[in-house]
């Protein structure tokens, strides 16, 4: 494999990305919705979850099949049910969502642009450094 598994981990970052993208979309969409609950990506929960498991898989020969490389996504949506900030039962804080929206957007383009990266330079190899 040309990159190992860079490419193949900056896609799952760009499922994520979207994933959180489209997650905050619907919380803004629904400011005003009575009792609707804000919802959030999380993705450090899982990753402790699954260090706390101490698997370890041995490959006794570069050619087998990595273990624990799925395409299963490593994140999950949850709903944030232990605040409401307005009369209606709603908890979306438009304030926080916009902020978290920003952030997503400058990590979606760094990814983005760490996977152009790597293409150009698979692009200059097939070229023979041209």
């Amino acid at each position: 494999m040309f990159f190992s598994n860079t490419i193949q981990a900056l896609e799952q970052s760009i499922h994520y990305s979207s994933t959180k993208n489209q997650t905050i979309a619907n919380n803004i969409a629904n400011v005003d919705t009575p009792n609707y609950k804000a919802k959030n990506v999380v993705f450090k929960e899982i990753l402790n979850e699954e260090l706390g498991h101490n698997f370890q898989a041995k490959r006794t020969n570069e050619r087998h099949i990595v273990f624990g490389n799925d395409n299963t996504k490593n994140y999950n949506i949850v709903t944030n049910n232990s605040t409401t900030y307005n009369h209606n039962g709603n908890n979306v804080d438009i304030d926080k969502e916009m902020s978290e929206l920003a952030k997503n957007q400058i990590y979606y383009q760094a990814v983005v642009d760490r996977l152009n990266g790597k293409f150009n330079s698979l692009k200059t190899v097939i070229r023979g450094g041209n």
